[in-house]
């Protein structure tokens, strides 16, 4: 089984700055994936680009199983993650990461959630987007360990954190980052000129590894993350 995580960058090329859903779905395609984690995606909107993303990709990828969620709602639309898969989950849930009531960062803060769902071969995948902060990072790292399953589960993101910030140690302690397989040390953002690794692939220690990368198709400004493995 291949399993996939993309930040999509609401399906804009990163290069010409337009909403380009065949270029998103090429990408997904070249990959050639079981399931994918998508980040930064827009569902129902106002304005036709922003409009359905997730369903779109998944008709332009052959994925035909999908879900959307919502984490906020933005000017274009609700915005969120959401996951392409080529066999049916039999629950999907939406795990809002709970908000700051005193917030401590610098930086934009933004809703953001946790999708949840699990598969009839006992599969949990886990796909979440972490903020900006470092207090959102903590509360995300919460939500991730409320809804840990000790086994056949996958944990995949965008975590905006480097492979050494200590905020992971929790998550590290109980699943494998599959980096760790990477054959040679690989980053992810931005994709034209990568210089940090952001984008995680986790898995629990029953879940066998075959092999791991993170494919250098810039399409995004996020590189795709990839893992095989056997559960």
């Amino acid at each position: 089984m291949k399993i996939m995580s993309f930040n999509t960058l609401f399906c804009t090329n990163y290069f010409t700055k337009q909403i380009d859903f065949q270029a998103m779905a090429d990408a997904i395609k070249k990959c050639n994936p079981d399931i994918v984690g998508l980040n930064e995606m827009y569902g129902k909107s106002h304005m036709e680009e922003y409009d359905s993303q997730t369903e779109k990709l998944s008709a332009l990828t052959g994925l035909p199983y999908f879900k959307f969620a919502e984490a906020c709602v933005l000017e274009e639309g609700t915005f969120g993650n959401a996951v392409l898969s080529k066999t049916p989950f039999i629950n999907a849930k939406v795990i809002p990461v709970p908000e700051e009531e005193v917030k401590t960062g610098n930086q934009l803060y933004e809703p953001r959630c946790l999708l949840k769902l699990k598969y009839d071969n006992g599969l949990t995948v886990l796909i979440i987007h972490f903020g900006l902060n470092k207090d959102e990072h903590i509360n995300a790292v919460n939500t991730v360990l409320e809804n840990l399953e000790e086994e056949k589960c996958v944990l995949m993101g965008d975590f905006n954190v480097l492979p050494d910030d200590d905020v992971l140690e929790p998550i590290k302690k109980r699943m494998t980052d599959t980096a760790l397989f990477f054959k040679e040390p690989l980053l992810s953002f931005p994709s034209d000129k990568p210089f940090k690794k952001i984008d995680y692939i986790f898995v629990s220690p029953d879940i066998k590894v075959l092999s791991a990368d993170i494919p250098p198709i810039a399409v995004s400004d996020h590189l795709p993350d990839t893992v095989e493995i056997e559960i």
